[in-house]
């Protein structure tokens, strides 16, 4: 197993883009729960779309050097206001995922009055938060797809800068490494 730095930033990038496809295979599956009307699931569409959010957000962790950046939104190519977009889906994480109370409803305790006036009872009342729809998925999946090509265009050259180091390694060297499980299962059934 290689520990250099490049080969750890290329472990990084190759987790980065697994979190876009990540994003963009939620995506898929939103859209295709969205497209079921009223017979749509509404804890699939809720889980679906906070998955894709936290994905979205790992791939810009601030504390490691390998994620993306808000300046990596323009270098997509795409046009339109990517920033804002971008800070939104960071707002509707965190309002998913970190807000202490119920995201999915906002509940309200009155009280119920007789004709003349007197307290008769409780009432609890709840208004629904917006639910997730397809444009937004759409537009989110977009930006993970073209994310997703500009990782990978840095994994290809961060595997060549890796292959780099190690191409002149004696066998000797090589023999010294940590050898890496790989289970080839997967590969022998398709």
């Amino acid at each position: 197993m290689l520990t250099s730095p490049a080969a750890r930033r290329l472990a990084g990038l190759a987790a980065v883009f697994d979190d876009l496809q990540f994003v963009l295979g939620c995506g898929e599956r939103l859209l295709r729960e969205l497209a079921r009307g009223d017979e749509q699931d509404p804890v699939l569409v809720e889980a679906l779309w906070a998955a894709a959010l936290n994905a979205y957000a790992r791939a810009f962790r601030p504390d490691d050097a390998v994620h993306l950046t808000v300046d990596d939104l323009a270098e997509t190519g795409l046009q339109g206001e990517l920033v804002q977009w971008h800070e939104m889906l960071g707002k509707l994480r965190n309002f998913l995922v970190a807000k202490a109370a119920n995201p999915r409803e906002e509940f309200s305790v009155g009280v119920s009055r007789t004709a003349d006036g007197p307290a008769e009872g409780i009432i609890v009342t709840s208004v629904p938060s917006p639910q997730v729809d397809e444009a937004t998925v759409r537009q989110t999946g977009r930006i993970a797809y073209e994310l997703g090509q500009l990782v990978d265009k840095r994994i290809s050259d961060q595997q060549k800068a890796v292959f780099d180091e190690v191409k002149d390694m004696p066998p000797e060297r090589l023999n010294e490494l940590e050898p890496l499980s790989v289970d080839m299962s997967v590969a022998n059934t398709s």
